[in-house]
């Protein structure tokens, strides 16, 4: 049996916050899974999310669409962590880095991506 094209680890804590970890590839074939897990931590009462790219060895523009709908759909902040130097570009690039909280980004837009700026 294939190793799956991307997994997500789950951790929720008792404040209504869940870090979803990744690894593997975020595309066009599994995004659908991250915004899937995503409305279920949220179903589940976390409204904080904290999505951890460290294992991404791939992200295309459907990886970054997923990214969005997740951040729109959320009625709290969407927090994302271990951005590789090139995930980090990408979102620069597009302008994502100004809308999602990354662990790299200016606190000026990780305020802004949470709401308190």
């Amino acid at each position: 049996m294939p190793a799956p094209l991307l997994t997500i680890e789950v951790s929720r804590s008792a404040a209504g916050r869940a870090r979803l970890r990744l690894a593997g590839e975020l595309d066009y074939d599994t995004a659908p899974e991250l915004v899937e897990a995503a409305e279920g931590v949220r179903r589940d009462g976390c409204a904080e999310l904290e999505i951890d790219l460290g294992g991404i060895t791939l992200c295309d523009s459907s990886g970054l669409s997923a990214l969005v709908v997740i951040h729109r759909n959320g009625t709290g902040p969407v927090r994302l962590t271990g951005t590789s130097g090139q995930l980090q570009q990408l979102l620069d690039r597009t302008g994502l880095a100004e809308v999602l909280a990354t662990g790299h980004g200016s606190s000026a837009a990780a305020d802004a991506a949470s709401g308190t700026g």
